[in-house]
């Protein structure tokens, strides 16, 4: 049987330590890390700081670092919800049971309950970062890099200039 070139196989190209160890073509990161209890009684509350790094284009700051409590991270899940067609992920869950008064521990603000939903929190972010659609939506690129989130901004796409 003759080969037409319809199944010809494709040359591979061999990397090179230059090709393994240069910097990714494109690269998103993001760390929720150092969270931080502040305030006391009811007005106290707990915040992370998000920081990011990435080469891609549609964001015109390259690094940043904000904070951000929980309910920041549930804005931009219902922004997500209402103004794109993407699916988003879920957050860690609220914590009702451990906001109940006489507990024998410091509920929300144990350090192992901190740190499970930090973890929570930035699977989150990340995978919402990382959707293409999601990378075009302002509210992520506020949330990710404008020190105060503008809760009366106009929900639309990021352009590029």
């Amino acid at each position: 049987m003759a080969n037409n070139g319809a199944t010809a196989k494709i040359p591979v190209k061999k990397q090179t330590l230059e090709d393994a160890y240069s910097p990714p073509a494109n690269f998103l990161e993001i760390d929720v890390i150092d969270p931080q209890t502040h305030g006391v009684g009811k007005k106290r509350y707990t915040d992370y700081e998000v920081r990011m790094k990435t080469n891609l284009p549609v964001f015109k700051v390259k690094e940043s670092s904000v904070r951000r409590r929980y309910s920041d991270f549930d804005w931009l899940k219902v922004e997500l919800e209402r103004d794109s067609k993407i699916v988003v992920p879920p957050l860690p869950p609220k914590a009702w049971s451990r906001q109940l008064p006489f507990r024998g521990d410091d509920g929300i603000f144990e350090d192992e309950f901190i740190d499970e939903r930090r973890r929570g929190l930035e699977t989150f972010i990340n995978k919402v970062a990382g959707h293409p659609l999601a990378q075009n939506e302002r509210c992520l690129h506020m949330f990710l890099q404008e020190p105060v989130i503008d809760k009366n901004y106009i929900p639309g796409k990021v352009r590029l200039t």
